[in-house]
């Protein structure tokens, strides 16, 4: 799924989006996919058209093998932290997985975060790259180390900025975040602390509408 999604009060968000789902969805049909799926009902037409311009009448691409692709198992299990590490990387893997826990532990499970469309497996990947590079004492680009007071500080920054309402959840997501993202194990998927901490109307409760949290 592309990520991007429009803003119905800003053209040019808008227009940013539909642009980078043409471009996503039709890389996607041109790799041989028969299909694919949207995070906004405005969308769905921007997707036919790319996938429609490649298979026409056809139902799907089955007959796209792609024998030309082979993986060997070292590849998979390679672990090489490859690229760079910036410093903005790492404030938005703290911007974007605390602000997902916060709207998870209000019960929404798929939110709007800066005009992307963010579920649990983003803000999974967010704190899982942040305890990986705590832990490979990765420096980045910019020459900072990526360390447990480093995040923590941009964790603290990020609470007193926060846009605090009446029954917001930043005190908690911060709690969870840096129980899945600051201890020296790895802890599971990040939702599984979570659940005693979510509040049905009101009350707490540690049983979860499956339905309100289908993003987990």
């Amino acid at each position: 799924m592309s990520a991007f999604i429009p803003n119905r009060r800003d053209p040019e968000v808008t227009a940013r989006a539909l642009e980078q789902v043409h471009a996503d969805k039709k890389r996607e049909a041109g790799d041989g996919f028969d299909g694919t799926w949207v995070a906004h009902p405005d969308l769905v037409e921007t997707a036919r058209e790319e996938f429609d311009a490649v298979l026409g009448d056809r139902p799907n691409q089955v007959e796209r093998l792609r024998d030309d692709v082979h993986v060997t198992a070292a590849e998979l299990l390679d672990l090489t932290i490859d690229g760079d590490v910036t410093d903005a990387g790492v404030a938005a893997n703290v911007s974007i997985a605390v602000r997902y826990l916060e709207s998870w532990l209000r019960g929404v499970g798929a939110a709007a975060i800066d005009n992307l469309m963010e579920d649990a497996a983003t803000a999974e990947i967010s704190r899982s790259q942040l305890w990986q590079w705590i832990h490979r004492g990765v420096t980045t680009k910019e020459g900072t180390r990526v360390t447990h007071a480093h995040v923590e500080s941009l964790l603290d920054a990020l609470i007193d900025g926060a846009p605090r309402t009446n029954g917001d959840r930043y005190d908690e997501a911060a709690a969870v975040f840096r129980e899945v993202t600051l201890r020296e194990d790895f802890p599971t998927f990040l939702t599984i602390s979570a659940y005693s901490r979510y509040l049905v109307d009101g009350a707490e409760s540690s049983s979860v509408d499956s339905e309100r949290l289908s993003a987990a």
